[in-house]
């Protein structure tokens, strides 16, 4: 357990292991999709934060399977280019054959945000969802999104919170303490997460506005919470041969005893603006 806090920021282990296709975000993405109480999905929330407007031009940091616009491509305006990268190549395939088709309207790239491969002031906005507390160096990659905006440009980057899905941490604990029990919750803890974005990012943007997502999830199914917590980074600690199913047993008994599971979210973005040409760090 010792070493999950690396993991979570280790370019080797997320390209070619926890993200080297969409599998392990589509287990993550089904829980959530299946039983979030929110009154309007996720993509749907964070599109409207975006503020699109005619021939923007966009670029999305860490797109993965480019699930931010499959559905929503009746929502982009007239002449808006989008740029998606990720660092993970099977990610970028993934999201250019979801999107083929589109006229030309998005370009696909692999690309770290600690290196962007774009020429200074070349964008109108930036999305990063998800993905900052991913970054080793993320005043690095905040230098480099700043460089590629254009003044007035924004950063619109989604996060979680701390008590993001404590429900799962407590039942990680329960089932296996000797790698998740009290005391080694570390890991837990996000490089970059909504407690602390606003800090994060001030040294590098002028105005920073900060939105919550209103959402919890309320689960009666033990498969995709098995799924979900296997899909993890904190996964990696649990011999998943030998403890699948001792947490199928585990939560078969408490949604026995309870009905239904209750599973806290924190989660929400930063808007960040390039207002003004002051010095950074």
């Amino acid at each position: 357990m010792d070493n999950l806090p690396s993991l979570y920021q280790d370019k080797d282990h997320l390209r070619g292991s926890q993200y080297k296709d969409s599998s392990n975000l589509n287990a993550r993405a089904e829980l959530h999709r299946r039983f979030s109480t929110a009154s309007v999905d996720w993509f749907t929330w964070v599109l409207d934060k975006l503020s699109l407007t005619a021939n923007m031009q966009l670029l999305e940091v860490g797109a993965g399977p480019g699930w931010l616009w499959r559905r929503h491509l009746h929502r982009i305006p007239v002449g808006c280019q989008i740029t998606l990268t990720d660092f993970s190549p099977g990610m970028v395939s993934e999201a250019e054959a979801a999107l083929l088709g589109t006229d030309g309207q998005f370009q696909f790239r692999v690309a770290n945000v600690e290196e962007l491969p774009f020429s200074d002031e070349q964008f109108d906005l930036v999305v990063a969802n998800h993905m900052l507390y991913h970054v080793p160096d993320l005043n690095k990659g905040l230098q480099e999104i700043r460089r590629v905006l254009r003044p007035g440009g924004r950063l619109v980057a989604a996060t979680n919170g701390n008590a993001h899905l404590q429900e799962l941490n407590e039942i990680g604990q329960v089932v296996f303490p000797d790698l998740l029990g009290e005391g080694r919750q570390s890991w837990a803890g996000l490089a970059f997460g909504l407690e602390n974005g606003r800090f994060l990012l001030a040294p590098w943007f002028d105005q920073i506005e900060q939105y919550v997502y209103d959402d919890s999830l309320l689960v009666n199914e033990v498969e995709p919470l098995v799924a979900y917590m296997f899909s993890t980074i904190a996964s990696q600690a649990v011999d998943q041969s030998q403890n699948v199913e001792k947490l199928r047993r585990y939560l078969t008994q408490r949604l026995a005893d309870e009905g239904v599971i209750h599973i806290t979210k924190s989660t929400g973005l930063f808007v960040a603006h390039k207002v003004g040409c002051f010095p950074v760090p």
